[in-house]
């Protein structure tokens, strides 16, 4: 009998299988660096100012820079993200949220670039323990995915930030966040070469000072690198948990439903606004040996039935 997508929403809760999966998660843009390709450091000051209850990060400058195999240069640039966590004393692996992102000027040419951009946003006293400022060092290229050149991380909780201080990090293996958990149900049925992704709960970590937002799930099937189809979800107002219990249907012949990727991300957006859309994460799941593709096999196996599983959302 088959089972409906509202019962298994029902059925599953988010705490069902909680677990750190970020070691097996498929990500491109970090799945060929190894410890041994990352070199460089990072130049960054850190400022907390009471009286305006704000943050100010600037980003100095990069040395020693890794160039790509086939290249003699990079065209760097560093993303700043600031991840808030409920609780100081938070793990790597939990649940964390974006406060806020900024990116830096490109400098092109150069592997030790000097950046001198200064980032701030107000943020209260009590919630800058919580915070931690992740530096990732990337190299742009217009005709291929930007590569990520290394990550500098620095905890707010560990710093005295009253007056401005200056840190020069060794640029890190990047580690992806754990940003909240999606709950999907995938089902195959052969005769008609359908599938269907079954986009059922979103759960993320909402700051309490954050205004009204809403989500929405996009999902998409890649064939050796090259999209094929779309679709998104409709806007939900954003709550801790969010229900959609809403089914993507996408035909795709047998071939091809062997070799695709279903990558599924996760945006908000502030209704009040106009170009809004903020990423929040992303899962791919596909043929392989990871656990996140346990759930293709599970699919696979289980011909014409709904087969549902949570996935971590990471960035």
């Amino acid at each position: 009998m088959e089972v409906h997508y509202e019962e298994l929403s029902h059925r599953l809760s988010p705490g069902t299988s909680y677990t750190n999966l970020g070691s097996s998660l498929d990500l491109a843009s970090i799945a060929d660096l190894e410890e041994e390709n990352i070199q460089g450091s990072l130049r960054f000051s850190l400022f907390y100012d009471q009286l305006q209850s704000r943050l100010v990060v600037t980003v100095l400058d990069a040395q020693d820079l890794a160039v790509r195999d086939f290249s003699h240069s990079v065209d760097p640039f560093v993303w700043v993200r600031l991840l808030w966590a409920e609780r100081e004393d938070e793990e790597q692996s939990s649940m964390q949220c974006v406060l806020e992102e900024w990116q830096t000027r490109l400098v092109k040419k150069s592997c030790s670039p000097v950046f001198g951009d200064q980032f701030s946003c107000t943020l209260a006293e009590e919630e800058v323990s919580k915070v931690t400022v992740r530096f990732e060092v990337r190299d742009f290229d217009k005709y291929s995915r930007q590569e990520i050149l290394g990550e500098a991380r620095a905890p707010l909780n560990s710093l005295k930030l009253s007056y401005p201080l200056e840190l020069r990090e060794e640029l890190q293996v990047p580690k992806k966040d754990m940003v909240g958990e999606v709950l999907l149900s995938l089902k195959y049925m052969p005769t008609s070469q359908r599938l269907e992704v079954g986009v059922l709960k979103i759960r993320t970590v909402c700051h309490p000072n954050k205004t009204e937002r809403a989500l929405y799930g996009r999902t998409s099937i890649t064939c050796n690198h090259c999209k094929l189809r779309h679709q998104s979800t409709t806007q939900k107002k954003r709550w801790e948990v969010t229900v959609f219990n809403e089914v993507l249907t996408f035909v795709l012949p047998d071939q091809q439903i062997r070799e695709c990727t279903i990558i599924v991300s996760v945006y908000e957006i502030q209704p009040s606004k106009k170009s809004s859309k903020h990423l929040i994460g992303h899962i791919h799941i596909k043929k392989g040996k990871t656990s996140e593709d346990e759930h293709w096999k599970l699919m696979m196996q289980s011909l014409r039935q709904p087969i549902a599983k949570w996935h971590s959302i990471f960035i």
